[in-house]
């Protein structure tokens, strides 16, 4: 895969077009915290910022779809109310708000392919979810939403939620990033003492190439719903796996590692947060993007990562049926690592302990350095290195 051919599939891993058409949006109280910050008018408290975020589990649902057509798995579903919920909540975090949440979802389907079954199984899990991460100490509200039918708008399923919460001015983690910190990285795979079973990390993003880098032709007459006409045929479902085939290192199918519910962190960092706000210098989200994502918040320093966690196999699958090279995998990719926090030496010693009793892969997996423009450079063991810039 290169550039042209996700472009070609309709897809951008950077958002460039987004990003001009926002140019003029006001960037808030915190210019460079990782979501925007507003005055509080609601309360009219100076002391307190309004967060609001938007995001959905995007193509992620259509591959739901054909999972659950093909095994009749309703699970799925609550799979992708986890995914769009927590691409909201972990931005959030990232910018130092991790309880206090009110959800408020945003449901548009085509009725004619999908059923009243996935709506309950998709309304019940978001709310399984809820009491869930209540279990675990974040307060989480739900506001009710909007269900939509609209065929004509969208081919499968778009599942999406608005978050928004409170949080006072001091307590927000506004990003600078100074040269000497360190680089602590959160794994997204693996099983996490929270989760029932292995996860494969993939999270969110790049799920349009990844289901067509990997499964088969079959899957285009089989389910031809779930991709743009006008995507050139080469590039649809041009894979030579079916979503039941086995995975064999991990031993699950492909079609359940590929919908592997995006693991959520904020609940580790409403741990350790209270405690070491101050000596944390910036959190970074790796969604959209994948590693250069911090390249977005970063001033006059060089990221070296020479010690990046491992790599998942699912995402060592995925390049082996698409081609893709190394440095467009970790700009589309997460690559096992979905979450990099900037802070002290000391403070990574309390975040590594924290992951650790949750059983998520966690290690400094690199230091900042004075540079004259930000760039990140990743050296794994036997590969080139990989250097990525604005």
């Amino acid at each position: 895969m290169d550039l042209s051919a996700y472009h070609q599939r309709g897809v951008s891993s950077d958002k460039s077009e987004v990003h001009r058409a926002i140019q003029r949006l006001d960037k808030g109280l915190f210019p460079n915290a990782f979501c925007k910050i507003l005055p509080d008018r609601l309360s009219g408290d100076p002391d307190y910022g309004l967060v609001m975020h938007a995001d959905t589990a995007g193509t992620k649902s259509v591959l739901a779809y054909m999972y659950y057509m093909e095994t009749g798995d309703a699970s799925v579903w609550k799979g992708i109310a986890q995914d769009a919920l927590v691409m909201n909540l972990d931005d959030m975090a990232c910018a130092g708000l991790t309880s206090g949440f009110v959800v408020s979802s945003l449901i548009t389907r085509n009725k004619h392919l999908i059923s009243g079954d996935v709506l309950q199984a998709l309304i019940d899990g978001t709310m399984d979810l809820i009491e869930e991460w209540k279990s675990m100490g974040i307060e989480l509200y739900h506001a009710g939403g909007e269900t939509a039918d609209a065929g004509d708008v969208v081919r499968t399923i778009d599942v999406g939620f608005t978050v928004a919460g409170r949080i006072r001015r001091s307590d927000v983690v506004d990003i600078h990033v100074p040269p000497g910190a360190v680089v602590v990285g959160l794994g997204s795979s693996g099983q996490s003492s929270f989760e029932k079973e292995y996860n494969s990390g993939i999270g969110c993003n790049g799920l349009t190439s990844a289901r067509h880098d990997v499964l088969s032709s079959v899957y285009s007459d089989r389910f031809p719903d779930t991709f743009a006409p006008q995507s050139p045929a080469s590039l649809t479902y041009c894979g030579q796996h079916q979503l039941n085939d086995i995975e064999p290192t991990t031993g699950m199918s492909i079609g359940k590692l590929l919908l592997s519910p995006t693991r959520p962190f904020f609940p580790i960092l409403h741990q350790f947060l209270p405690e070491i706000r101050n000596q944390i210098y910036g959190m970074v989200h790796l969604t959209g993007g994948g590693h250069s994502k911090a390249l977005k918040f970063l001033e006059s320093v060089r990221v070296i990562k020479d010690n990046p966690l491992p790599i998942p196999p699912l995402f060592e699958l995925i390049q082996t049926s698409s081609g893709t090279s190394d440095a467009e995998m970790h700009t589309v990719y997460n690559m096992g690592t979905r979450m990099e926090i900037y802070c002290s030496a000391q403070a990574a010693e309390k975040i590594l302990k924290t992951a650790m009793n949750a059983n998520i892969p966690a290690a400094i997996v690199g230091y900042t350095e004075a540079a004259h423009q930000p760039e990140i450079r990743i050296h794994r063991p036997g590969k080139p290195e990989i250097c990525l810039k604005k």
